[in-house]
C-alpha cells in the first residue's frame, strides 16, 4: 500500500541512524519501475514501490570454525564432538554450599570419559541451555523457547545477483526473504515451537509454507516448484525468557547473563550479530562473581583468523602468484582472507596451461580439493582427531547448500577419495549420506516421487508420453534399460558413458529393480507437470531425442510438391 512506503522508509532511516559511522550504504527508496528493473521477477499488480537498504551477509559454519581457530591462537582447549555428562561440585571453604568446580565429559567418537576441573563453569550451549541448567539444579524453570527456522535453497534465477528481498510480515506474521548465495538462493523462513535435538529435520509442510509465501510475491511467469527444491534445512533459534523479569512470558531474541546459586554462569538467547557483546557480558560476570583476575575487554578491535592479512586485492596475488583460476582465487580470498595462501600452497597442479593449480571438486563451484587438504591438516592438529567427512570442514557443507544435497551425495565418494582423508571410508560415507537425506532435506526431495506417486495425467498426455516411452522400448517389454537408452542415443550420435546413463535411470527407477517401467515413466511425467520434480535428465533426454528422431523423418513427396 502507498502509506507502507513512507512508513518503512523511516523505520529503515532509524536503521541507518543506528548504524552511525559502521552504516555499510545509505537506504534509498525505489519506485515501482526501477523496482522492477532490479528485481524483474517481481509480482507487478501489487507493488507499489520498494526500499534498498544493505546489510552483511557471512557464512556462518566458516565464522563458527574461524572463532575456535582464533580462541585456539590465543591459548584456548578446544574439544570437538565432546559432550558433559555432569557437573562437578564441591563444597565452598567459607559457607559451606556447593559450588560447581568443573565437568565429566565424554568424547562421543571414542566413548572416553574425562573431568575438566575450572574456577568458572560457563552455560553457553544454545537450544540445550536448560539440560545443562537441570544438571546443577533440577527444580529450575525453563527459560529457553526453541523455535525451528527452515531454509530452503532454490536455483539462482528466484533472485538477482547481488539483490534480495525481505518483508518483515507475511501472511501468518512471519519474516519471509529470498536471498542471493553462492550462485544459488536462499529462501525462508519459519518460526515455530520445536522439540530440542541435535539433529533438526525440515519438514514437508515447512517447505511449502517458505514456497507459498513466495509465490505471493513472484509474476505469474516465474512458476515456483516444489522441484526447484535443491537443499532444506532446520535450525533451532534458542529465544528466552529472562529468569528475573517479571513478565516471564515474553519471549525475546536479546541475550541474557544469569548466575546459579552454585556459580555456574549461564548465556542464553542472542544471534549472531551481537556474539562479541554476549562473550564481553558473560566473561564481566565471570570476573566479577568468580573473583577472577582480568584486565579490560580486548574483543573490540580483535581480528579473526585470517583477518590480519586480508585485501580486498588479496585474490589478485593468488591469481598471479599461484595461477588459480579467478573465480577460485576470489573464493579462497574470502573464506580464508590471509590464510588462502596456506591453501593455495598445498594446491595440486591440474596438468591444464590454465588455470595451473587448484582442482575442482565440484565443476560448477570454486571449491577445491586443497581445502579438503586443508581442513584434515587442521583437524588432525587441533580436533584431537574428532573430525569426521561431513564436517571436518565447512567446504562440505557449502557444496551441499549451493549445489543441493543429491549433487553432494553423488560427489561424496570422490570427496572421500581425496589423499588427505585417512578415517574409516566406508562408515564416515553413511554418516555423511545420513546427514544429507535427513538434515539437509534429501528425503524429502525423494518422497515427491515413489513407487506410490499417483498418476493424474489427461488422456491425450498419457498417450504422448507412451509414445515418447515406445521410441526407447522398441521391443514393447514395458520397459527400458541402459542398453535401449544408448541404442536410440547411438542413432542420433549422442554419446554418454556408462557410468552416467546408470545415474539417469537410477533416478526414476522406484523399485530398483535396474529398469524404468512405463508406469515409473508416467509417475514421472505426473510428478514433472504437478511441479513436484524438476530437472530431471531422463525426460530431458527422451524428450530431446524424441525431437531429434521426428526431424530425421523423410518428408512425404506428396508434401514436397512432388519435387526432387
Amino acid at each position: 500500500r502507498w502509506w507502507q512506503l513512507p512508513y518503512y522508509w523511516v523505520g529503515i532511516k532509524l536503521y541507518d541512524l543506528v548504524a552511525g559511522s559502521q552504516c555499510l550504504k545509505s537506504s534509498y527508496v525505489l519506485t515501482k519501475a526501477r523496482a522492477l528493473e532490479l528485481f524483474p521477477m517481481l509480482r507487478r499488480d501489487k507493488l507499489v514501490g520498494a526500499i534498498v537498504y544493505y546489510d552483511g551477509q557471512h557464512n556462518d559454519a566458516r565464522m563458527n570454525l574461524a572463532i575456535a581457530l582464533t580462541a585456539a591462537r590465543y591459548g584456548a582447549a578446544t574439544a570437538n564432538y565432546t559432550e558433559v555428562r555432569h557437573l562437578l561440585k564441591s563444597p565452598d571453604t567459607g559457607s559451606g554450599r556447593q559450588r560447581v568446580c568443573g565437568v565429566r565429559c565424554r568424547d562421543v567418537i571414542t566413548g572416553k570419559e574425562f573431568d575438566v576441573r575450572a574456577k568458572c563453569v560457563i552455560n553457553a550451549t544454545g537450544p540445550f541451555t536448560d539440560s545443562v541448567r537441570k544438571m546443577d539444579d533440577q527444580e529450575v524453570p525453563n527459560i529457553c523457547q526453541p523455535s525451528a527456522g527452515v531454509h530452503i535453497v532454490m536455483p539462482g534465477y528466484y533472485s538477482p545477483d547481488n539483490m534480495g528481498l525481505l518483508d518483515p510480515a507475511t501472511s501468518d506474521g512471519r519474516v519471509i526473504f529470498f536471498l542471493p548465495w553462492e550462485k544459488m538462493t536462499i529462501a525462508g523462513t519459519t518460526d515455530s515451537p520445536t522439540d530440542v535435538t541435535s539433529h533438526p529435520i525440515p519438514t514437508e509442510e515447512d517447505i511449502n509454507f517458505i514456497l507459498s509465501e513466495v509465490r505471493n510475491y513472484l509474476g505469474p511467469d516465474v512458476e515456483v516448484r516444489r522441484g526447484d527444491v535443491l537443499a532444506a534445512w532446520s535450525g533451532i533459534r534458542p529465544l528466552v525468557t529472562n529468569p528475573d523479569s517479571k513478565d516471564t512470558q515474553s519471549l525475546s531474541r536479546n541475550h541474557v547473563v544469569t548466575v546459579s546459586d552454585s556459580g555456574l554462569i549461564t548465556v542464553a538467547g542472542g544471534k549472531w550479530t551481537t556474539y562479541r557483546a554476549m562473550a564481553r557480558d558473560t566473561i564481566d560476570t565471570a570476573i566479577r562473581e568468580h573473583n577472577l583476575k582480568a584486565g579490560s575487554c580486548q574483543t573490540m578491535g580483535l581480528q579473526l583468523e585470517g583477518a590480519q592479512d586480508w585485501s580486498p586485492t588479496l585474490y589478485i596475488r593468488l591469481v598471479q602468484d599461484y595461477g588459480l583460476e579467478s573465480e577460485v582465487a576470489q573464493h579462497l580470498a574470502s573464506t580464508y582472507g590471509g590464510k588462502a595462501f596456506e591453501v593455495a600452497k598445498i594446491a595440486q597442479v591440474t596438468g591444464k596451461r590454465w588455470p595451473i593449480v587448484g582442482k575442482r571438486l565440484v565443476s560448477e563451484f570454486p571449491y577445491i580439493e586443497a581445502e579438503v587438504a586443508l581442513g584434515m591438516k587442521a583437524g588432525l592438529a587441533w580436533l584431537s582427531h574428532s573430525c569426521q567427512l561431513f564436517c571436518f570442514t565447512d567446504t562440505f557443507q557449502r557444496i551441499c547448500l549451493s549445489k543441493g544435497a543429491p549433487v553432494t551425495i553423488k560427489n561424496l565418494p570422490e570427496l572421500a577419495q581425496t589423499p588427505s582423508f585417512v578415517f574409516s571410508l566406508q562408515e564416515e560415507l553413511e554418516t555423511a549420506k545420513t546427514f544429507l537425506y535427513y538434515e539437509m532435506g534429501y528425503k524429502v526431495k525423494t518422497d515427491q516421487l515413489t513407487d506410490s506417486s499417483e498418476i493424474s495425467l489427461v488422456p491425450s498426455d498419457i498417450e504422448r508420453y507412451k509414445k515418447r516411452f515406445h521410441m526407447f522400448d522398441k521391443d514393447k517389454k514395458g520397459f527400458i534399460t541402459i542398453v535401449d537408452v544408448q541404442r536410440v542415443l547411438q542413432s542420433i550420435s549422442v554419446q554418454i558413458d556408462e557410468n552416467t546413463l546408470h545415474e539417469i535411470l537410477n533416478e526414476v527407477d522406484l523399485n530398483k529393480n535396474g529398469q524404468v517401467e512405463l508406469n515409473e515413466f508416467l509417475q514421472l511425467m505426473s510428478a514433472i507437470q504437478k511441479g513436484r520434480v524438476s530437472g530431471s535428465r531422463l525426460a530431458v533426454l527422451m524428450k530431446s531425442a524424441e525431437e531429434k528422431l521426428r526431424r530425421r523423418q523423410p518428408i512425404p513427396v506428396d508434401r514436397s510438391g512432388g519435387g526432387l
